[in-house]
């Protein structure tokens, strides 16, 4: 392993031949990314997959962000210094181009480390666990072997130990996280334990469900012959075919041995099927109400709409009081996106109003919108974010992450309430979500819509400048009046 600065450019010769080294950003606060050597078994190494290296006493996931032929010349390393990485994680790239271009720019704006930038545009959990194992070595036995009547925490580690190798995990029981880090420390300089590491699997995974179904190809049962329950799974498969097994389970009330028999006898077929964990499974769709655009609204579709159509990228300033159809002209943009064969994206500011816009596009899109934020469970975020990168969702919505979203064909970014704060991450890895938008936009030729009925100075300044289109919706839809309000003097209420 050693230590290089942010990804070098491989040259044609090296993308030809095979890769001997990569080049490697893993998801901790370093600024640097690491070369190391890739094992002679590996030979289908590519630029967005994981990979397991050793960096310092462990062995942690990183992303390929660099692959080179030889060693690169890098002033005061060597290659001898060089370790072997671990293993590959994935046969095919995990990170799309995309993806890796614009976490590389938010590394390198906001001084986030890049593997950190990338960990965070992937669903959470996806990157497989790291194993550690402890085991007790002949010296370590032989300590033991010494009579001793202390119970320190030393002494109950080795103990343990002693019953057999096992997981790290398993000394919890003993003490506090941060004495049994120095005291695993000190037993392995002592040499009185071996540690090694291992990858295990990801916290997340597609989920696959048992189905049952008639095996058309197999035996008839006798009616003579049927049981009351193997009655009962007829008659539910007749109406429901395929079934889950739990859901026959549950609605025959039989037991799994019953099913079992019937598919021995050739009956029934059981299978697996991966199956969609869907945050929308319990939302109630309505037909999508019809509106006639008003002559602001068609002015402003009108400029989006002929921008999509050059497919190069372009920004807007949509200035639109409260309650003047941004939303309606929001979704027309989508669809006019989606007819030129590209995808759309829309950012929210804040979790609660994702459910909202979600319904209003999934009345028109159906099953093509995913939906990205914290608040969705683990396998949620995973199948969503699966979707969108197989190309089955082309609409994402969701809060400042799903910037980050695997999109196919990028033609239109829609950034509602450009101006608030909650755009901006506050914890590491560090980064606007507005103004990464902004940027994903001008790399990959897309239409960018920052939309506010209080837009921020730094939005109007660049509008003035030329930077964006300025769109004006002044009036609300019906020319309702716009709420009084009123400035009242509160220290003449308390007198």
């Amino acid at each position: 392993m050693t230590q290089s600065g942010i990804a070098a450019t491989p040259t044609a010769d090296e993308l030809l031949s095979k890769p001997n080294f990569v080049e490697v950003a893993v998801p901790l606060h370093v600024a640097k990314t690491f070369i190391y050597r890739l094992p002679d078994n590996v030979i289908d190494a590519q630029v967005g997959a994981r990979i397991l290296v050793p960096l310092g006493r462990n062995l942690v996931t990183g992303y390929v962000v660099a692959l080179h032929a030889t060693f690169p010349e890098i002033s005061g390393l060597s290659e001898t210094d060089v370790k072997d990485a671990a293993g590959l994680v994935d046969t095919a790239p995990i990170c799309t181009p995309e993806i890796l271009e614009i976490t590389r720019w938010v590394s390198d704006y906001y001084a986030s480390p890049w593997g950190e930038v990338i960990k965070a545009a992937l669903p959470p959990g996806i990157s497989p666990a790291i194993n550690e194992f402890l085991k007790l070595t002949s010296a370590g036995q032989s300590e033991l072997d010494t009579p001793s009547y202390e119970t320190t925490l030393r002494s109950r580690v080795l103990n343990k130990l002693a019953e057999g190798e096992c997981k790290r995990s398993a000394l919890a029981e003993l003490g506090t996280p941060s004495q049994l880090t120095k005291i695993v420390r000190e037993l392995e300089e002592s040499g009185l334990i071996e540690r090694t590491q291992s990858s295990g699997t990801s916290a997340v995974k597609t989920k696959v469900v048992r189905f049952v179904s008639f095996n058309e190809a197999g035996a008839q049962l006798d009616t003579a012959k049927r049981t009351p329950a193997q009655q009962r799974i007829l008659d539910a498969l007749a109406t429901n075919d395929p079934i889950s097994m739990r859901e026959l389970l549950k609605e025959a009330k039989v037991s799994p041995a019953t099913v079992s028999t019937l598919q021995k006898q050739g009956v029934l077929e059981v299978f697996t099927k991966a199956v969609r964990r869907d945050p929308f499974l319990d939302a109630t769709n309505q037909l999508p109400t019809k509106y006639i655009l008003t002559s602001s609204q068609e002015s402003v579709l009108k400029s989006v709409k002929a921008a999509i159509s050059v497919n190069s990228y372009a920004a807007f300033l949509l200035h639109g009081v409260t309650g003047s159809g941004k939303t309606e002209v929001y979704i027309r943009a989508m669809r006019a996106a989606l007819d030129e064969e590209r995808s759309a994206m829309m950012l929210v500011p804040e979790i609660a109003l994702t459910p909202v816009f979600s319904r209003r596009l999934r009345e028109h899109f159906g099953q093509e919108v995913a939906i990205f934020h914290s608040s969705l469970k683990r396998g949620e975020r995973f199948d969503e974010w699966t979707r969108v990168k197989n190309g089955e969702a082309r609409i994402v919505i969701g809060t400042r992450s799903a910037v980050f979203a695997p999109v196919r064909n990028l033609g239109l970014i829609i950034i509602d309430e450009e101006h608030e704060a909650s755009y901006r991450q506050q914890d590491s890895p560090y980064y606007s979500g507005r103004d990464t938008a902004i940027v994903r936009a001008q790399k990959e030729s897309a239409v960018v819509v920052l939309g506010s009925a209080t837009p921020s100075l730094e939005s109007f300044q660049n509008a003035r400048n030329g930077k964006y289109q300025y769109l004006s919706m002044p009036e609300r839809i019906g020319a309702r009046p716009m709420a009084e309000a009123s400035i009242v003097d509160m220290r003449n209420v308390f007198l």
